[in-house]
């Protein structure tokens, strides 16, 4: 406030020296006579349609030159307006100095309180009301209920309940109302629903706040069945009813009532108020309809920011992004400003577009809006970026962020883990670990991830371990997350056996779990599983079909895929997607049916795309066929001109044609579009250290020693029956051909390990491309002379070598 104002407020304080608190006097609230030239003054008037402090402000020297400061309708006036408009300090400037206090007085200072200031200030006013014999109106206890509901204030609510009790107001309405609320609000549901029980008359407000107190705490069916009982107590809701119902009817997902609910509100008239409109588009998509909650949006004739979040929100969440910023877009066409809420769902759609552009735009438009100090919209921005794989900018944002929370750290992990940056994932889990955020489930699910992604079982037991101790054992997307690691980091059997504990699990474990079989060549094991799935209560989903179905092509299981292909569609309603007829295609083409596999081409009800083809083209590499493969690398040309990879395995089909013309014509083609194959590259982990080989490289330190003993291995397996196969290389000598066999990524990681690591010990390797033929024969062979069990996790599926066999049983 200005010196100036302060001037003018000064006239209320009276010239005599300040009394003390005890010493300040007051009135009843009985009616004072008021002359008419009071309140026929053009300030009076003025003050009437005053509508900002800036105009309160104006009128203020009017008052003051006329000599009205000390005439009660003008104090009583000021305070009230100063208060309203949030200027506290200038309300008890007049309030102070006034020598015979009107109750009205206090009460009205007492609800700015409550209303712009702290609770604290508020309960201490309320202290001095009762210190100054102001005797408290029901009203004083309901201003501050509802403060400590809002603020959560438990502690100081159950007082100030005892203070409402103390002053004869526990059987008021109104009070009690405001009690079932603000314990409602706190948490504390029973507690609220016992002071509702024990009123003595209930309104349809009463009724309204403990609905929509069972149903904002989570008791979403005790909240209808409060409804149903309101009803046979001959309560009709309204439509505050409505609205308090209708979020309870979603979070239970129950239409049957929703539509119920929908025909009462159209009946009595309630379905033209927009917040009721609104709700019903909430439910409808919380539902599952979101066609329906399209139709209700469509159908109103006025909509608040309210509506179009909810609109917005429910194609996001009902997976269709592209719509939700359709309809973002029609938002600000319309004029509509956004808020938070709308940026968030906005970005999310982005990020689930993977579309950079519009979510530079959205970003852009939050900056001008100067919405991007709250923390959630970091956040969100954050996932909007990782998703569009620019986490270096997210890092970016995140570095910026004051006061970051745990969604904040989970964003960013999670952000790093979906990129696959892996290190830097577990380097911001540890760096969170260290600032003392204790981890939650979202966290958990987040990391596990990417510790999968490594592979290495070690840091598997570490991540089980932190599970165990922060105690999310219990949690049935961490359990399925770990499954899921350890299937990956080649132990199924450990996987297998935290399935067998979960008490629950959700219909993604049992993916997971199948998957886990079918990557490990164990599709017997898939297969059972899937039956004793279809056996429970869990249904199998569209990601349950493609497992089983990959879990059969691994293991050359051709009806039981063909089985639960057509299955999926007749028997369960699953339409097949682009991965199914892939997955199909691979399990044909992989048992060697390649003219049926393209016969299933042909007959596909949707244009087939890369992953179709792509998986017949693989098909004709292992069975060796030029005619099928030309046709099928003649489509993936058209599809993906600029991937190396197909032009790769058509030059491999050729080779081992021994087509060279048409081989050197592909190798042409390849260096005249600068495309190149993705050179293989073989991991393995050591003393908590990841080392990369690349076939032929001589860059590691123990390149020498690896070579040598690599020479002497290739030797001795040799001896016990490896024969290299060369058919692949030409235009060389057989000994160079050979060598170059041998510089294998995988051979020179296995060569690695064995030299430090101690007999006995399994070795694991990860390795970025399909393993080659010869490097599948010469791991047989290794683990027979050495002894070993060899663990090779390719692009696909895991490799189990123990005593000269292979646990694909050389089919993959």
């Amino acid at each position: 406030m200005s010196s100036h104002s302060q001037c003018q407020l000064s006239v209320f304080t009276n010239s005599t020296p300040t009394q003390t608190l005890h010493e300040h006097k007051h009135t009843f609230s009985q009616r004072a006579y008021i002359p008419s030239r009071i309140y026929r003054h053009p300030s009076a008037l003025l003050l009437e349609v005053c509508t900002s402090l800036k105009e309160l402000r104006r009128i203020l020297p009017l008052i003051i030159k006329s000599g009205l400061c000390d005439q009660h309708l003008f104090q009583t006036k000021l305070v009230s307006l100063f208060c309203k408009y949030n200027s506290l300090s200038d309300a008890a400037r007049v309030f102070e100095p006034i020598p015979d206090k009107l109750d009205a007085l206090y009460h009205t200072m007492l609800k700015g309180y409550a209303k712009f200031s702290s609770l604290d200030d508020a309960v201490s006013f309320l202290i001095r009301m009762r210190y100054d014999d102001v005797a408290p109106v029901v009203y004083n206890f309901t201003y501050l209920l509802k403060v400590c509901g809002d603020v959560g204030e438990i502690r100081r609510g159950k007082e100030i309940h005892g203070q409402l009790i103390v002053n004869g107001f526990s059987l008021d309405l109104f009070a009690m109302t405001g009690v079932v609320n603000m314990y409602a609000k706190c948490g504390q549901i029973q507690e609220a629903y016992k002071m509702f029980d024990r009123m003595p008359e209930r309104d349809l407000v009463s009724w309204n706040t403990i609905v929509a107190g069972f149903a904002q705490n989570g008791f979403a069916e005790l909240a209808l069945d409060l409804v149903t009982r309101m009803h046979e107590e001959g309560r009709r809701g309204d439509f505050i009813t409505i609205v308090s119902i209708l979020p309870a009817v979603a979070n239970v997902g129950s239409l049957r009532i929703g539509k119920a609910v929908h025909g009462y509100a159209m009946r009595a008239g309630f379905d033209s108020i927009v917040n009721v409109s609104t709700a019903l588009v909430d439910m409808y998509a919380k539902c599952g309809r979101v066609e329906t909650a399209r139709l209700v949006f469509d159908g109103m004739k006025s909509r608040n920011v309210v509506s179009w979040n909810s609109m917005i929100a429910a194609y996001v969440e009902g997976g269709n992004p592209e719509e939700a910023m359709r309809i973002f877009q029609k938002m600000l066409d319309q004029g509509v400003e956004p808020t938070n809420v709308t940026i968030m769902e906005a970005l999310h759609a982005c990020a689930d577009l993977g579309d950079l552009e519009r979510g530079l735009f959205v970003h852009k438009l939050l900056d001008q809006l100067k919405l991007g100090t709250d923390v959630s919209m970091t956040n969100s921005l954050i996932s909007m970026y990782s998703k569009c794989k620019k986490v270096d900018i997210a890092a970016d944002i995140f570095s910026k962020l004051q006061g970051k929370t745990l969604v904040s750290w989970n964003a960013m992990i999670l952000g790093y883990a979906q990129n696959g940056r892996v290190n830097e994932a577990l380097n911001y889990f540890c760096k969170m670990r260290s600032k003392n955020i204790k981890p939650d489930s979202f966290t958990m699910v987040s990391v596990i991830p990417a510790l999968a992604e490594l592979s290495v079982i070690r840091h598997a037991k570490w991540i089980h371990a932190l599970v165990i101790r922060n105690c999310f054992e219990k949690n049935v997307f961490v359990m399925t997350a770990l499954i899921d690691m350890y299937a990956k980091c080649g132990a199924v059997g450990t996987a297998r056996a935290l399935f067998d504990m979960m008490n629950e699990r959700h219909v993604t474990t049992w993916n997971v779990m199948i998957d886990g079989y079918g990557t490990h060549g164990l599709g017997k094991a898939a297969v059972e599983l899937f039956n004793k799935m279809l056996e429970g209560p869990t249904k199998p989903n569209d990601i349950t079909f493609l497992c089983a179905i990959s879990a059969c092509s691994h293991s050359g299981l051709v009806e039981e895929g063909i089985h639960y292909f057509t299955s999926m569609k007749k028997d369960y309603g699953i339409e097949p997607v682009m991965d199914h007829y892939g997955a199909m295609v691979d399990l044909l083409g992989r048992a060697g049916c390649l003219n049926e596999a393209w016969d299933f081409i042909q007959k596909m009800p949707i244009e087939p795309g890369i992953t179709v083809f792509g998986a017949m083209l693989g098909a004709c590499k292992i069975h060796k066929n030029v005619e099928l493969g030309e046709k099928a690398a003649s489509r993936l040309f058209e599809l993906d001109p600029d991937e190396g990879g197909y032009h790769v395995l058509l030059a491999n089909i050729y080779a081992a044609a021994s087509m060279w013309d048409k081989l050197a014509k592909v190798r042409t083609i390849m260096e005249k579009k600068g495309l190149q194959k993705t050179p293989g590259c073989s991991l393995v982990e050591l003393k908590n250290e990841v080392h990369s080989f690349y076939s032929g490289s001589t860059n590691h330190p123990q390149s020498k020693r690896i070579y040598t003993f690599l020479e002497t291995l290739i030797d001795e397996i040799k001896a016990a029956g490896y024969v290299p196969d060369t058919n692949s290389i030409h235009d060389v000598e057989d000994y160079v051909q050979e060598n170059l066999l041998s510089s294998h990524s995988e051979k020179l990681a296995i060569a690695f390990r064995l030299l430090n690591s101690s007999p006995g010990s399994t070795i694991h390797i990860r390795k970025n491309l399909r393993v080659c033929g010869d490097c599948h024969n010469a791991t047989k062979y290794i683990s027979l002379v050495t002894g070993r069990e060899i663990i090779v996790r390719d692009m696909h599926r895991f490799h189990c070598f123990k005593n000269g066999v292979c646990s694909c049983g050389d089919y993959w």
